[in-house]
């Protein structure tokens, strides 16, 4: 009779384990993206219930970085914009967390964070750690140097040498472009752009790869800078990095962008960024006190 009994439970317990197998795979089809927004609402989940948490590196002008008014840093940038965008139309709470672009893929990647905005290019690389948006901006890269070195660079291929010192954020896909483009120079990674900026003009670094929008913004406030030279990059665009298999989240997110994009409210956040940075900024985290630290402050003219 015992015997039976287990051989009873067992049966059970494979035939629950099946049912929960199929009951997930019926979820992963579910076709989400068929759903209007009102239908696809509750059905988010999110790290914190009925708030949209969001990892950014503000040091990437227009995308997010810091205003000071009256001396006290505010988050700004297009991506904050649309951050708060998404979470109103969502009808949720926004909270945004500042950290190193690292953090950024590492804390999605462990599901700490709903969303992550910080300039993402959709990088195959990246893919293990996030689902991407729709493509919601398109940008370029750039090889960026200082106006007294331009005339050593006629070409992007003239950078290719061991002499030079070539900088890229760490972590980002400028990184893959260094190494593509300049494999023969010494490859310096930085973990802000901020400090790749401050090392052109000190002369530490030769040149570097950025954003092209963000190399643009640099070039404004810093005279000394000289955007060069286009970099060929297969996967142009920025896409937001939403949490590995947040279906109804992905779904949300592309529905709000398509909006945006359509009616014109996420050209206008690109408008107010770009105003914004060429004004009184401040790139890199805050300090325990909740103010720009020194030492990550971008350079002074």
């Amino acid at each position: 009779m015992k015997k039976f009994f287990a051989l009873t439970l067992c049966a059970c317990l494979l035939l629950s384990l099946l049912a929960g197998c199929n009951t997930e795979q019926a979820q992963d089809d579910t076709d989400y993206a068929s759903m209007s927004l009102e239908e696809l609402k509750p059905l988010l989940n999110t790290v914190k219930e009925g708030t949209l948490t969001v990892a950014t590196s503000p040091d990437f002008a227009p995308y997010e970085f810091y205003t000071l008014e009256d001396g006290v840093p505010k988050l700004a940038g297009f991506d904050m914009s649309l951050a708060q965008y998404i979470a109103d139309q969502l009808g949720l709470t926004l909270e945004i967390v500042p950290m190193d672009f690292d953090g950024t893929i590492n804390e999605l990647g462990a599901k700490r964070c709903d969303l992550s905005m910080a300039g993402y290019s959709p990088d195959p690389a990246r893919e293990k750690s996030m689902d991407f948006s729709d493509v919601y901006y398109t940008g370029g890269q750039s090889f960026v140097t200082v106006q007294d070195k331009a005339d050593l660079f006629p070409s992007l291929a003239d950078a290719n040498k061991a002499e030079y010192h070539i900088g890229a954020q760490m972590g980002s896909i400028q990184y893959g472009l260094a190494q593509e483009n300049t494999p023969d120079a010494d490859i310096v990674q930085l973990p802000k752009v901020t400090d790749i900026i401050a090392e052109l003009i000190s002369g530490k670094l030769d040149g570097a790869f950025i954003e092209s929008v963000v190399a643009e913004t640099y070039a404004k406030n810093y005279p000394e800078l000289k955007v060069l030279h286009p970099v060929p990059y297969d996967a142009e665009g920025s896409v937001i990095g939403v949490s590995k298999g947040n279906g109804p989240l992905l779904a949300a997110v592309n529905k709000v962008l398509a909006t945006a994009l359509a009616d014109g409210t996420f050209a206008g956040f690109v408008e107010e960024a770009n105003i914004l940075a060429s004004g009184n900024t401040y790139e890199g985290l805050l300090g325990e006190n909740g103010q720009p630290t020194e030492a990550t402050e971008a350079p002074t003219e």
